[in-house]
């Protein structure tokens, strides 16, 4: 791939960074108005998202936030505060601590998950046209 860029290449850049900003001011504003912190949302959503098979351990928890697991920590505790979720102990080690959403931290999710669909099936085809751009330039270099 060649180490220049195009004009066109820098303005395709910019606006799928504009689009994933637009999409992501979109996320933080809706959960600010559910009382959330845009990192709370995203655990919530970690935790209800995990592939079958992983542990809802802190450790992993962090490693899929790309956040320290003090950091992840701080997260959980001031979302069992509010009751979305909960720790239990590991069901094959009792030394883990795994955390689940509560009903009212999955109605919660429900509540932002749907909202954040009905934003995507909005704006989700322009943000997808601005990933193509990038994506056929992108070939286009591998081919030259």
């Amino acid at each position: 791939m060649s180490g220049d860029l195009s004009l066109e290449q820098y303005r395709d850049l910019a606006e799928f960074r504009r689009q994933i900003r637009r999409f992501l001011s979109f996320s933080e504003a809706t959960a600010k108005a559910q009382g959330l912190e845009p990192q709370q949302h995203q655990l919530l959503l970690t935790v209800q998202g995990l592939p079958e098979g992983v542990k809802p351990t802190i450790r992993e928890l962090a490693a899929r936030m790309f956040l320290q697991p003090h950091s992840t920590l701080e997260l959980v505790n001031r979302l069992e505060q509010t009751g979305a979720i909960s720790r239990a102990t590991g069901a094959e080690d009792r030394r883990e601590v795994w955390v689940r959403l509560t009903p009212s931290g999955r109605a919660l999710l429900r509540r932002l998950a749907l909202a954040h669909r009905d934003e995507l099936e909005s704006s989700g085809p322009e943000l997808a046209r601005s990933l193509n751009a990038v994506l056929r330039h992108s070939r286009k270099a591998v081919m030259q």
